[in-house]
């Protein structure tokens, strides 16, 4: 009775928003790319692809990274016997496991990411984490996730990771204010000075700067998401009886302002004392919005699905750089973790879940919008048919959070756009 009444009012409050999903052929990256931040944000982890050679080839290229650097990922290789069951592909990863481990000591948690070749051959990298635990105990963690484009995008591989982690975070009952989610280290110290500011003193994050280090966690740890890709940690999270905080993410002036005001009810302190320290941040960041809003105001905005951030970055481009909104698209939509956002939407949205690439393309060249926010795959296509664009995989690799970054955010978006004018001008000039 209860949640079918919670399912109505929810219902009742997104009620101005269209909702569609679409199913059909997708264009996404795979959760393999989600290595490429992890393994910054992690210094002493190594993450060991199981896949195939262009497994490996895709995050080298998206890393930016050569091999002989000898980053913190690389790739266990599997090869077309391994492929065919004409060899043992546990032995040959047990090989690679020992070599790196014996020339690389300073590796604290190693996570083995399954990809699609080895979900197809049905590798157990569980039962193989398990037995190199046992193997290496007190030298080495091993943990285990999927980063397979199969049924997933690209943003969802750190979802997999810290979903991994929470079995090995211990109890506690101390009271504390969790961030959860990836963010750029100079982000992260921002907000937690901010949140000190504020009163909360006991501030963790997770995943934290080193893999060892991991939060404690229990019924008095209070959960600020930063990102909104992460439904299952959310999920393990709350089956460890902690308590998630309802709140737009903290994407442009809006969005923080209102991050910043959650977590400071969630802890009884007093709304204007937020005010009074995010004001002078504010008013410095409407100022650097205004040159950004210039261009961006009137246009019209066309998203494609594929990293989940899409909602947020809807509601910031609309409310704060008022653009005019075609569609938003979005990979899959947790409408819990969603709703807050979802209310700042303007009235008859068009939000899609899912994707039939070729219809939404259809949708695209039909609605002639100013700009179009999509993978690099289909980035070019579009920029040759005199469409601009803005690839979603920037927004993960940018330190785009927080009141003071609105700016730089809007930025991405303005670049396009500004990039066109010039082009078109000089087109002209020159006939």
């Amino acid at each position: 009775m209860y949640a079918s009444l919670n399912y109505k009012f929810l219902k009742f409050l997104m009620s101005k928003v269209e909702f569609n999903k679409e199913t059909g052929p997708r264009e996404v990256f795979c959760g393999l790319t989600s290595i490429v931040w992890l393994h910054r944000r992690m210094p002493d982890a190594f993450f060991l692809v199981v896949g195939s050679r262009t497994c490996a080839h895709l995050i080298q290229s998206a890393a930016g990274v050569m091999i002989f650097a000898e980053p913190r990922f690389g790739t266990a290789i599997l090869e077309e016997k391994d492929l065919a069951g004409l060899a043992d592909a546990h032995e040959e990863l047990d090989r690679v496991v020992n070599d790196l481990i014996a020339r690389r000591p300073e590796i604290k948690t190693l996570f083995l990411v399954g990809s699609c070749p080895s979900e197809v051959i049905k590798l157990d990298l569980a039962t193989v984490a398990e037995k190199l635990n046992k193997r290496f105990l007190g030298q080495v963690r091993f943990v285990n996730y999927s980063g397979s484009g199969i049924e997933t995008t690209f943003t969802q591989g750190e979802d997999g990771a810290l979903k991994a982690l929470i079995p090995l975070m211990e109890s506690s009952n101390e009271e504390k204010l969790l961030l959860v989610g990836t963010l750029a280290n100079n982000v992260e110290d921002r907000f937690k000075k901010i949140f000190r500011n504020l009163g909360i003193s006991n501030i963790e994050s997770f995943p934290p700067r080193q893999s060892t280090e991991l939060p404690k966690i229990g019924k008095n740890t209070k959960v600020l998401l930063t990102q909104p890709y992460l439904s299952d940690t959310v999920r393990d999270l709350k089956h460890r009886g902690c308590e998630i905080i309802s709140a737009p993410f903290p994407l442009g002036i809006e969005g923080s302002t209102k991050w910043f005001l959650a977590a400071a009810k969630a802890f009884k302190i007093n709304e204007l004392k937020v005010h009074e320290i995010i004001s002078p941040l504010i008013n410095r960041a409407k100022l650097a919005l205004e040159s950004h809003k210039e261009i961006l105001k009137g246009k019209r905005l066309f998203l494609l699905p594929e990293s989940q951030l899409e909602i947020s970055l809807a509601r910031f481009l609309h409310n704060e750089c008022e653009m005019d909104l075609i569609e938003v698209g979005t990979p899959y939509l947790n409408r819990d973790l969603m709703k807050e956002e979802i209310n700042l939407l303007p009235d008859n949205t068009k939000i899609v879940e899912g994707q039939h690439v070729e219809k939404q393309l259809d949708r695209v060249r039909e609605s002639n919008p100013d700009l179009v926010v999509c993978g690099m795959g289909l980035a070019n296509p579009l920029e040759a048919e005199g469409i601009s664009t803005k690839w979603s995989i920037e927004m993960v690799f940018s330190p785009i959070h927080g009141i003071d970054q609105a700016a730089d955010l809007a930025g991405l978006f303005s670049k396009p756009l500004r990039r066109n004018q010039i082009l078109t001008t000089k087109t002209l000039v020159t006939h």
